[in-house]
């Protein structure tokens, strides 16, 4: 009975990609057809044509690797200092800061657009780069949002080291900084790369913030903001849009590929934890 659950949550789960990609390769007739079928034999790449045919293409790909890989390693390299002084040391505030991390997770994305919005307007003008039209927002936005669970995740498996393994360290001459590296950091890596993973992935498909906050730079533009070229009011270009969306997927399946071997082994000790 569970492996016919899974096939159908599977299923489920993969139906929607799997549609994306046959309507990339399908022929505009078979498109827009008022009885749509779940093949195609007529494959074409014609809607990838246009979708990389967009200007400035390469520029808003290279934008947002930027971006998410920015996020990726500044929010893994605060949460791994945070998580293990929060689990390390003992100091006022802490059990509060703890709970505000949680808290803080039950924000929706959406009522704080718009504070964002005049934050982001006031940082520009002390900050360029971390203003308004500039990357350095996006980066530093989604940092503040992705933080907080990595920080909460990594706590657990900060916890799971053994103090033992520190004094054991500190008694062969190891420095705290030199702990953290040479024992710790392979210890929690498993959770780094969980972690890792979901702070790309919402990197990579945010458009409410790009939108919000790229206003009239379009050199500084992300993918999901480039596929707005094929909305159109009187008919939708749905061969590119998906076109470009299934590109913007293999970046993502290029990360996960990368660090699948562990990313198992760190969901399974963020529940243990």
């Amino acid at each position: 009975m569970a492996e016919v659950v899974t096939v159908v949550v599977a299923g489920v789960v993969a139906f929607p990609l799997f549609w994306m990609v046959l309507t990339a390769f399908k022929p505009e007739d078979e498109i827009i057809s008022a009885q749509p079928r779940p093949w195609t034999l007529r494959p074409t790449f014609d809607s990838f044509v246009r979708a990389l045919t967009v200007q400035n293409f390469g520029r808003y790909f290279v934008n947002s690797v930027v971006v998410a890989l920015a996020v990726v390693v500044l929010s893994m390299a605060i949460a791994f200092l945070a998580a293990a002084a929060l689990t390390r040391f003992r100091f006022k505030g802490r059990t509060t800061m703890l709970i505000m991390l949680l808290v803080v997770q039950m924000v929706p994305v959406e009522a704080l657009t718009v504070p964002l919005f005049f934050l982001m307007r006031s940082v520009g003008q002390s900050v360029p780069a971390f203003g308004l039209n500039h990357l350095g927002s996006l980066v530093l936005v989604h940092l503040a949002f992705s933080l907080p669970f990595s920080i909460w995740m990594l706590r657990g498996f900060v916890a799971a080291v053994p103090v033992e393994l520190e004094e054991a360290a500190t008694l062969d001459g190891a420095s705290r900084f030199g702990f953290l590296w040479r024992v710790l950091f392979p210890l929690v890596a498993p959770g780094l790369v969980a972690t890792s993973v979901l702070s790309f992935i919402h990197a990579w498909n945010d458009f409410l913030f790009a939108k919000t906050f790229i206003i009239s730079a379009a050199e500084n533009q992300t993918l999901p903001l480039a596929l707005q070229v094929f909305v159109k009011p009187d008919q939708n270009d749905w061969g590119a849009i998906m076109a470009g969306s299934t590109l913007m997927t293999i970046p993502v399946l290029v990360f996960f590929v990368f660090v699948q071997r562990r990313l198992v082994s760190g969901l399974a000790g963020a529940v243990k934890g």
